[in-house]
């Protein structure tokens, strides 16, 4: 089976059947996404049409040095959903923000996506690079493919003991490093402010 990379070099070539053998690989962990943060069906199925279109589009721009294919999928689906929603939202299309769901990293994930999405593509490479291939492998899968650890489990070959150690061992790293990126963000706010209000004092 060709890998995703060369799918992508398909695609950058011209050829459109490589766009369909993407779909069908990750539609489900695209759409998966969509549901999460929408909570609306159709409003997610037009998310992973939208998402579809956009890498066609923008294949030339994946760097298989800078990530996985899925990874760079995923950046997209977030992307585009975290900016439907805050559209939805405005409108009040929902009643409630329901987060209840998430996991304490999507949330705080969502939060970045949502306070600085030029920050999007940054902050997710340089978390994943925190982790080793096991834990960034394993978290994919949990995460953007919606498998559970017992399901990893069987796809990798790996005791259910080893992919457990793996994925809490990432998840740690990942909600470190999510912190102390909400933590500079906050005091690069403080300081704005205080900015602004020497300069009105001043002036």
């Amino acid at each position: 089976m060709m890998g995703d990379a060369d799918v992508v070099r398909e695609l950058q070539a011209g050829n459109g059947d490589a766009l369909t053998v993407l779909y069908d690989r990750y539609h489900n962990a695209v759409l998966g996404v969509g549901l999460r943060i929408l909570r609306d069906r159709g409003e997610a199925e037009d998310a992973l049409q939208n998402v579809f279109m956009e890498i066609a589009e923008r294949a030339e721009q994946y760097d298989p040095a800078r990530g996985t294919v899925l990874v760079w999928l995923m950046q997209y689906a977030y992307g585009r959903s975290i900016n439907r929603r805050n559209y939805l939202l405005v409108r009040r299309f929902y009643a409630n923000v329901a987060m209840g769901d998430l996991s304490e990293f999507e949330q705080g994930a969502l939060h970045l996506y949502s306070e600085a999405p030029q920050e999007c593509t940054r902050f997710v490479r340089e978390a994943l690079a925190l982790l080793d291939e096991n834990q960034r492998r394993t978290i994919e899968m949990v995460h953007f493919e919606g498998l559970n650890l017992k399901d990893v489990a069987k796809r990798t070959k790996q005791t259910f003991s080893n992919v457990r150690h793996h994925y809490y061992r990432g998840m740690t790293k990942l909600k470190e490093h999510l912190k102390s990126i909400r933590g500079n963000m906050q005091a690069e706010q403080r300081q704005q402010v205080t900015r602004m209000g020497v300069s009105r004092v001043r002036a």
